[in-house]
């Protein structure tokens, strides 16, 4: 018997590692032949949503470039108002023959009692207001002259603290006497809040900002003859200078050049840049190949 088993052993062994093979082989995963689906990119909503971002963004990049030369025309309309002669303001103003930043002179009494603060603004190192006041121009010579507003320029918080941040007195320091004074400056630029600038407390005198019609009312209206004009002083020294006058409690003016803020161009390369991306993306998506099976059960 035990002859028997050792001589059909191996044979045994044999069939019984044939039999495992084929039976694993018959549940196992073969490699048949590829077969494509049929690829339709458009039956997505995401594709669709991916086709329109090209056109739009290309159309806001446009739309930057005509604000650029828009903001352009601005800036060379401005300059050249600066580098015309002062003109002496007329009794009566015509503001829609009054461009910004028109170097004016004019002359008259500063009315100390309306003066007010605006800011926090700050100048170089220092941390302050703009002082407010309105110049009274009606004289001998210059009969029935309208009133107009006047940015006389920047003070430190530091000299506004020592006045407890009274506008009339800080007024009357900048200017001692009662006498006339010639003010030189340009017509200011007017002032259109965003939605974030905050709203101006009047009853309190917080000033954020330059409301004209406001301020107009502030010194009386039209009753009181004030014309809705800012003028800003100007001023053309050194931070030497700048700095004696500040701390001597001066206001300090602003420099007659012309301040926008321009970034079309770089907008503009942005949504560009945008939209070419976007559409190379669209077009991968669009030209990729169908996915395919690599294999069957059998």
């Amino acid at each position: 018997m035990n002859r028997f088993v050792r001589h059909f052993k191996p044979l045994l062994r044999s069939y019984g590692k044939r039999w495992i093979q084929n039976d694993a082989l018959s549940v196992s995963v073969k490699r048949g032949p590829v077969k494509a689906k049929h690829w339709e990119p458009w039956k997505s909503p995401w594709t669709w949503i991916l086709a329109i971002i090209p056109p739009f963004t290309f159309g806001l990049g446009t739309w930057q470039v005509q604000r650029l030369q828009w903001k352009n025309d601005l800036v060379r309309q401005a300059e050249d108002q600066l580098e015309k002669q002062p003109i002496v303001l007329p009794a009566y103003i015509d503001t829609s023959n009054l461009p910004p930043y028109r170097r004016v002179v004019t002359q008259g009494i500063w009315m100390h009692a309306y003066s007010l603060l605006l800011g926090p603004r700050k100048y170089e190192s220092f941390n302050g207001y703009h002082l407010f006041t309105p110049l009274a121009r009606s004289s001998p010579t210059l009969p029935n002259a309208s009133t107009v507003w006047v940015n006389r320029g920047f003070i430190s918080d530091t000299v506004a603290a020592s006045m407890d941040k009274n506008p009339e007195r800080l007024s009357i320091m900048a200017n001692p006497g009662g006498d006339t004074v010639q003010v030189t400056g340009m017509v200011a630029p007017s002032f259109v809040p965003s939605m974030f600038t905050p709203d101006n407390k009047t009853d309190t005198g917080e000033w954020i900002w330059a409301d004209l019609t406001a301020l107009v009312e502030r010194a009386g209206g039209a009753a009181e003859n004030v014309q809705p004009v800012l003028i800003e002083t100007t001023f053309e020294g050194d931070s030497g200078e700048a700095s004696h006058l500040i701390g001597a409690g001066k206001p300090v003016g602003r420099y007659p050049a012309v301040i926008f803020r321009n970034q079309h161009a770089s907008y503009a390369i942005t949504w560009y840049s945008l939209s070419l991306g976007t559409a190379l993306l669209l077009y991968r998506l669009v030209r990729k190949q169908p996915p395919s099976t690599f294999g069957r059960l059998r």
